[in-house]
């Protein structure tokens, strides 16, 4: 049985509720420019533009308000007023500002792997939003390591397991994303279980045909994550 030393988590929408933030933000964008197209244009465009700014912006609030300033611009052809921009601005400050939801058995998991594992946080988007949600969730003190990074691939999980000195084998990733959390992990030759949430950003969707190719462990919510945990690996402790 392989033994696990480094349990992993993803943060946005793994430990705490993250995707309702942009989806309600996303709703009174899409109110505020009804008077110029349908919803279903105006998301198509936004959504073409947020994956098109990824690159410049990277992930997070910033990255997604910028990207509703030039959706808005583009979408009114320069109609759109001051005060609407400052609108979206506002917006933004209240999702950076907005209280940090914990999941569903977080909290247990936490208390169950506290001591027996080396625990981290690896998260993607702004540096200072993180930061942000890690401070308000009060998880901090449960964690040996926290990483913001720009992406999650191959290449960002590598370096990190060098830098901690952690074997691949010994690793393992709990995350909501498929594409982000599980398939570069595995590629790694490290573990994973995937933790579905509701609702997943477009970016993030992987096609079937890719899925095929990888054995997923998946859990339904964190409670059977960790069920999955000792009962398939070795955990000091246990």
């Amino acid at each position: 049985m392989t033994t696990i030393t480094t349990v992993a988590f993803d943060a946005d929408d793994t430990l705490w509720r993250n995707e309702e933030l942009f989806t309600h933000a996303q709703q009174r964008f899409f109110d505020l420019l009804s008077p110029y197209h349908d919803q279903d244009y105006i998301k198509g465009h936004l959504e073409r533009v947020q994956i098109e700014n990824i690159s410049h912006f990277g992930y997070g609030i910033k990255g997604f308000t910028l990207s509703m300033i030039e959706t808005s611009i583009g979408l009114t052809e320069g109609r759109i007023t001051g005060y609407e921009i400052h609108q979206i601005i506002q917006l933004a400050k209240e999702m950076v500002q907005a209280p940090v939801e914990i999941l569903n058995g977080v909290q247990a998991a936490l208390d169950l792997l506290k001591g027996r594992v080396q625990l981290m946080i690896i998260t993607k988007g702004d540096l200072l939003d993180q930061e942000g949600k890690v401070a308000r969730s009060k998880l901090a003190k449960h964690f040996d390591f926290i990483e913001v990074v720009s992406e999650k691939n191959v290449q960002t999980y590598s370096e990190l397991l060098k830098r901690y000195q952690i074997v691949p084998s010994e690793f393992l990733m709990i995350g909501n994303s498929v594409k982000s959390d599980i398939l570069p992990v595995l590629d790694l030759g490290a573990n994973a279980i995937h933790v579905p949430y509701h609702s997943t950003w477009v970016h993030e969707q992987v096609d079937k045909t890719t899925l095929s190719k990888y054995d997923i462990l998946e859990a339904n919510e964190m409670d059977s994550a960790m069920d999955i945990l000792m009962n398939t690996y070795q955990i000091k402790g246990f």
